[in-house]
């Protein structure tokens, strides 16, 4: 958790599939973990998938975790988001959860977890993907949660 509110915290991005099987979400629930263990706040849509597995992940680790929703609506919130924030802005979200976050983290994902990847580029933000999106070497690439938290510290942090 955040000891220091005078201390701005470092924010990192989950960003991935809103649907996942077993094998993504225990990546995305470690990664979550990792945040949380390094006094991170996670930052993501607030939804199922790897939204959720993350979350949960940096919850049960005692980390802090927000979601900016698609919807209009706190409670469309998976259980383990500590602030919810509706946005009424559909997948525009992906633009706040971006520019949110001082790094992030794309596990798996379609073309939602595409776009967010090409905003995190645009506004030159680290990023670090775990099987997901591979385009010509622009996003490194990390087999483990751990991994890919450990290389966006290097990168940003």
């Amino acid at each position: 958790m955040i000891s220091n509110c005078n201390k701005p915290a470092v924010m990192i991005g989950v960003i991935g599939a809103a649907v996942c099987n077993d094998t993504i979400g225990s990546i995305a629930y470690d990664t979550g973990r990792e945040i949380a263990l390094r006094g991170a706040v996670l930052i993501c849509g607030g939804l199922g998938g790897v939204m959720a597995a993350a979350a949960r992940g940096a919850r049960e680790a005692g980390g802090l975790t927000i979601g900016l929703l698609p919807g209009t609506s706190h409670s469309d919130a998976n259980p383990d988001i500590c602030i919810p924030i509706p946005t009424g802005l559909d997948h525009a979200r992906n633009v706040l959860i971006v520019r949110a976050s001082h790094g992030l983290i794309a596990i798996s994902g379609g073309y939602g977890t595409l776009s967010e990847i090409g905003l995190a580029l645009k506004m030159r933000k680290s990023i670090v993907g775990i099987q997901t999106w591979v385009l010509d070497a622009i996003i490194e690439q990390a087999e483990t949660a751990r991994e890919a938290v450990e290389r966006l510290y290097r990168l940003w942090i």
